[in-house]
């Protein structure tokens, strides 16, 4: 019994492989959607009036992403009509002079010559042995291995597992009413359907660019998305989304393709990207349809914020490794990195929260900062990457470090008040120690460094010249001020305990 239940099963799908395959490509869609993520990861939403039969249909649905995950598809009606899917495949082998070659050996084809003296084409028949780093043919009275020379080669046809494009191929089944003098067994009409599936070859990323004033108290920001789409087709009139935040996958992620570097101009301010939450993520939806080519990388505005207040600071940090020995010198002309930190929040004032086109959730990325020179030229003075920057938090960009402002550090007393061993420092004893840190400036306005020392274990600080604040259970730190064209000494003395 089961075995005549599989013959009959294979019968029928046998039967409707046969039937008439009905092509589908994009000039079928009535619309498409596209949703980037993060990590080389997208969804695609492909809707199509199709032609359907009554019954079990054979269709061969065009222009989908080369590197579609086929086991995501999913066709539905979008009519509300019963659907059934009863197999499906992916054909992502497509049609080339090579691959027509390797599908035709065992095959006969036809090779054309041409006489050069006298301009007229000879042919015969021959059949292909073998087409791995060229071509053996084998004739009636002869094997050749090599291509005609001038000549060419004509083929029967198309081996039916070559595309030339990426096809899903599919067979379902569905219902039809009967329309006119149509039979119910014979009726055809059109029915909605969509397929979706997910992808690689699209990525997206955030850029930042940033103008920082000439005082250098705000920045006017801009705020980039970057598309790159090598999925092999194109998606044309896509309504684009893109989701920021980590998903879980459970298959390995693979690498992202290379993308194209261009180059971004400072530009009038575009309409940005609405923002909305979506599960434990941010959902960015551009707010008219777009062109992504195959091949291409492309810029859409996502924000763009003016007169953004910001913060300046030289911060010079130290190491907790000097804290357990004895040293002498720690450093001479040790250089503060210049930062610059803004909040991620409406300016104060403003109706509505955002009103200063920040107070969204930022998509990580790279903020690269201009300052315009004396003669109006915008220069590139450093960029930073941040990570997924949610609503009120603060964002801190290292810029560079200041190259008029050094430091020379140093260990002025070491020690040992407790030991239990050879390895005391390290295994649990008590070190006092004494440091001295002078900073020079040489601009012609005042500067005040920040300084933090990382100090590990338990600590006490005993004496110190300048008042410090505890960052954290393992961080000390000072704010210096240093005079114009001047200098400042910072002394602190701290007992440690590890």
């Amino acid at each position: 019994m089961k075995r005549t239940l599989l013959a009959l099963a294979l019968l029928a799908i046998g039967t409707v492989q046969a039937a008439e395959e009905r092509p589908s490509n994009a000039a079928d869609q009535t619309g498409l959607a596209v949703t980037i993520y993060n990590g080389d990861l997208a969804l695609v939403k492909d809707a199509r009036k199709v032609k359907v039969n009554n019954g079990d249909n054979y269709l061969a649905w065009r222009d989908v992403s080369a590197r579609m995950q086929p086991e995501t598809a999913l066709l539905r009606s979008l009519d509300g009509k019963k659907l059934i899917l009863l197999e499906q495949n992916f054909d992502f082998d497509l049609l080339t002079p090579q691959k027509l070659l390797e599908e035709s050996v065992g095959d006969s084809v036809r090779v054309i010559r041409h006489q050069p003296i006298t301009g007229v084409e000879v042919s015969e028949y021959a059949t292909v042995l073998a087409a791995n780093e060229g071509v053996v043919l084998k004739f009636n009275d002869r094997v050749e291995a090599s291509l005609p020379n001038p000549g060419r080669i004509a083929f029967m046809g198309v081996p039916a597992n070559l595309r030339d494009r990426p096809t899903l191929s599919m067979v379902f089944r569905t219902e039809v009413a009967p329309t006119g003098f149509q039979s119910p067994a014979n009726a055809i009409a059109e029915q909605g359907m969509e397929l979706s599936y997910l992808t690689g070859g699209l990525t997206w990323k955030a850029d930042y660019v940033a103008e920082l004033s000439s005082r250098e108290d705000s920045i006017d920001l801009n705020g980039w998305v970057t598309l790159t789409n090598t999925s092999g087709t194109a998606y044309n009139n896509a309504r684009l989304q893109l989701i920021a935040g980590t998903v879980n996958r459970t298959q390995p992620e693979r690498a992202p393709m290379p993308m194209m570097a261009k180059a971004m101009a400072m530009a009038d301010a575009a309409p940005a990207m609405q923002e909305e939450g979506l599960f434990e993520y941010h959902l960015y939806t551009l707010d008219r349809l777009t062109n992504l080519l195959d091949n291409q990388t492309k810029q859409v505005a996502l924000l763009s914020a003016q007169k953004v207040k910001v913060d300046k600071e030289f911060r010079l940090t130290g190491g907790d490794w000097y804290y357990a020995g004895q040293h002498g010198d720690l450093g001479k002309k040790l250089k503060p990195g210049v930062y610059m930190e803004f909040a991620n929040k409406a300016e104060k004032g403003e109706k509505g929260e955002g009103a200063a086109g920040l107070g969204v959730p930022l998509p990580k990325g790279i903020v690269r900062v201009y300052k315009k020179d004396s003669a109006g030229r915008a220069q590139f003075i450093g960029e930073d990457r941040i990570d997924h920057t949610a609503k009120g938090e603060t964002v801190k960009l290292k810029l560079g470090e200041a190259f008029d402002i050094t430091a020379d550090k140093k260990q002025t007393d070491f020690q040992k008040l407790a030991t239990t061993g050879f390895n005391a420092p390290r295994a649990g004893g008590l070190i006092e120690t004494a440091y001295q840190l002078e900073i020079r400036n040489a601009k012609s306005e005042k500067v005040v460094v920040t300084v933090v020392e990382p100090i590990a274990g338990e600590w006490q600080m005993l004496q110190e010249s300048h008042p410090h604040k505890k960052e954290s259970a393992h961080s000390a730190v000072w704010e210096i001020p240093v005079p114009a064209e001047g200098k400042a000494t910072l002394t602190w003395r701290v007992r440690v305990k590890y």
